[in-house]
């Protein structure tokens, strides 16, 4: 039987340093601020690639706190349909842009620069909100929305 045609799978990380998150400023297309992550290799966890893609566009080694969401909605990415895992991870230091990252930033989550690439303006939207109350998003109450 044939292996059915799927979207990628990818990893990103919300990375805190005290009050403030890291972005990355993407070399490549789509162009703009970003989450660190990308593709999930091959025989590789979502989280390992989580740490791992922290790791090589941040030049950080994170610790993953929780799992904010999966996000998959088909048109997230313009590249094609990817679907992936956000993490809440922690670090310290100093972030170094590398890899994919052009540039690289300490923000408040609140205020992050434009413009956002992907749908990363509503993932931290939703760690907003769980910051505030807590309470993970229910991707449910999305698709009630939609």
């Amino acid at each position: 039987m044939a292996r059915p045609q799927c979207p990628p799978v990818a990893a990103d990380a919300i990375i805190e340093i005290g009050d403030k998150i890291v972005l990355i400023e993407r070399r490549n297309f789509p162009f703009g601020w970003a989450i660190p992550g990308g593709f999930v290799d091959v025989g590789e966890t979502v989280e390992h690639a989580a740490i791992r893609e922290a790791r090589e566009e941040t030049s950080l080694d994170i610790t993953l706190r929780a799992l904010l969401g999966i996000y998959s909605r088909p048109d997230r990415d313009p590249r094609g349909h990817t679907i992936t895992a956000v993490y809440i991870g922690r670090a310290t230091g100093t972030p170094v842009a590398a890899d994919d990252a052009k540039g690289i930033g300490l923000f408040d989550p609140r205020h992050p620069p434009a413009p956002l690439a992907f749908d990363h303006a509503e993932i931290l939207s939703d760690y907003l909100r769980f910051l505030e109350s807590g309470e993970f998003p229910s991707p449910w109450a999305k698709h009630r929305r939609d």
